[in-house]
């Protein structure tokens, strides 16, 4: 997998040779845009309205819109100059307890692994970063932007992520949930209920027993599509506002120790079959 960045990750006086590379991708069913009267794909193409004409990769510059179609023209040479000393070296600015950062603040996630020559003080880093507790708070320039990222140690190695800003983070806002009326005030015996439901449902963090199941049957259709067959449609449970908690609280409680139903079948493919009912029964 090509790096995503290669520079120093800088400790104190130590500095580490690594390269990022990302560690998780979204998987998803893509659609392709189709002329509907021939159902030819739709392209994006570079054109010039001025010109009159496509144009190629190679005649194409950057440019920053400062006024109403006015640009200020920039070459990559002056780009690459005012790149910051974050673009070749991530200096660790400090370091955090794990535990104190807030996950919203989170967004992309990378691998971080040694070059050559740096692995004897990568693991005395990750090691030492294991044992403390600690996360490391650096900077990094890629893609055109400084990040700050959250620099943690796991059991092979220093993953990354970087963050977003304080300025990036929206407001919380839970429809005045901390301002419960106080007609509407838990009950002890509601919270010892839905104490007891939490307790029930818990378990370890096993995200491979977890799958998109939106995605799964986006591709029986499509692959039901493809030959000639027809999917049956998906049910969806109705949901109405809880009147009385107490006995919501209850009945999940003895739905829980009810014995677990059978599974269901998977979806199921019904064949489409150009021959009329009298023909399929004479064959049958």
């Amino acid at each position: 997998m090509p790096s995503s960045w290669k520079g120093f990750l800088a400790f104190g006086l130590i500095s580490i040779p690594i390269r990022l590379s990302p560690a998780a991708r979204t998987e998803r069913v893509s659609f392709n845009q189709l002329h509907k009267e021939c159902h030819t794909r739709l392209k994006q193409p570079l054109f010039c309205p001025t010109c009159n004409r496509m144009v190629e990769r190679s005649e194409v510059e950057k440019g920053y819109e400062y006024g109403d179609g006015q640009y200020v023209l920039f070459t990559q040479e002056e780009l690459d100059n005012v790149e910051p000393e974050s673009a070749r070296t991530m200096e660790i600015l400090e370091f955090v307890k794990l535990a104190e950062i807030d996950p919203v603040y989170f967004d992309s996630s990378y691998y971080a692994a040694p070059e050559e020559g740096g692995q004897k003080a990568y693991r005395l880093l990750t090691h030492a970063m294991q044992q403390s507790g600690y996360a490391g708070i650096a900077k990094v320039s890629m893609h055109n932007r400084e990040y700050i990222v959250i620099i943690r140690a796991r059991e092979n190695g220093l993953t990354l992520h970087t963050m977003f800003y304080s300025n990036e983070i929206r407001s919380a806002d839970y429809g005045g949930a901390e301002k419960t009326p106080e007609k509407t005030e838990i009950r002890e015996q509601e919270r010892t209920l839905a104490t007891q439901l939490i307790q029930n449902l818990a378990g370890p963090f096993e995200p491979a027993k977890y799958h998109d199941t939106y995605q799964e049957s986006l591709q029986a259709l499509i692959a039901a599509k493809t030959t000639g067959r027809e999917i049956t449609a998906s049910t969806h449970t109705t949901f109405a506002p809880v009147i009385d908690l107490m006995d919501a609280l209850k009945k999940s409680l003895a739905k829980q120790s009810a014995p677990a139903p059978e599974k269901k079948q998977p979806i199921r493919m019904v064949s489409r079959s150009k021959e009329s009912p009298a023909k399929q029964r004479k064959k049958a």
